[in-house]
């Protein structure tokens, strides 16, 4: 059984920014300085660097969370960085999934219910959304702590959970933000293999890290940032 990744051209962009830079307040220097980047679709993109070299700025900027100072930032077609609030929200509804280091799963709701949620909030019907979920929880070996609650999980279980939440709307692109910080070696194993089993299936990923094996498992080209700025790139 396959997520139903949607079907992407290999050969366009997804993400495109230009110029892109961040600053914060006045004087210091910027969390960016004129990046330019681009992710095709099907590509999974790790952006590696040491804390303070703008790599979650960058992530939150592709999401809509943040603005860039200047620049354009460019994902599936649309100008992200010229979104108000009510569409940057429906944008993230629509073409992204995000997981988080420490999952954000809500602890009074069932596993099942976190992944139903972001459908729910789409306006997806329920028996298809029900559907869609009991797939993605079945596909990511989860199906069997439907009516757990997350505090009951394991950490690579509750991890497995926030991707499967993350990926319910179908997304054309997931972000993944640290998503084997806070695992013990074995359940970050297995987040690394589900990774790199979703980008095989079409997945495109654009993942932050220090995680080095993270990157070798699931990336097909890495990016480190230094100082705000692309240091070094390279292919998988």
């Amino acid at each position: 059984m396959t997520t139903s990744v949607p079907a992407q051209s290999a050969d366009r962009p997804l993400v495109e920014l230009r110029e892109v830079s961040r600053a914060y307040g006045e004087g210091g220097p910027p969390a960016l300085a004129g990046i330019d980047l681009t992710v095709m679709a099907g590509e999974s993109l790790a952006v590696l660097g040491p804390s303070g070299s703008g790599k979650s700025t960058l992530l939150h900027l592709i999401a809509g969370l943040d603005r860039p100072s200047g620049g354009r930032v460019t994902v599936d077609g649309l100008r992200v960085d010229r979104l108000g609030e009510a569409a940057s929200a429906r944008y993230r509804r629509s073409r992204i999934g995000m997981v988080f280091q420490f999952f954000h799963l809500l602890d009074d709701l069932t596993v099942a219910d976190n992944v139903l949620l972001p459908a729910q909030l789409a306006g997806v019907p329920r028996a298809e959304a029900r559907h869609r979920a009991a797939e993605l929880l079945a596909r990511l070996g989860v199906a069997r702590h439907a009516d757990a609650y997350p505090g009951r999980l394991s950490g690579g279980e509750r991890q497995r959970v926030a991707v499967a939440r993350a990926l319910m709307n179908r997304p054309p692109l997931l972000l993944a933000d640290e998503p084997t910080g806070a695992l013990d070696s074995a359940s970050g194993d297995g987040v690394r293999e589900l990774l790199a089993s979703l980008n095989a299936d079409g997945q495109t990923i654009v993942l932050v890290t220090h995680d080095l094996r993270l990157a070798e498992a699931c990336a097909t080209r890495t990016v480190e940032l230094v100082d705000g700025r692309v240091a070094a790139e390279a292919a998988a």
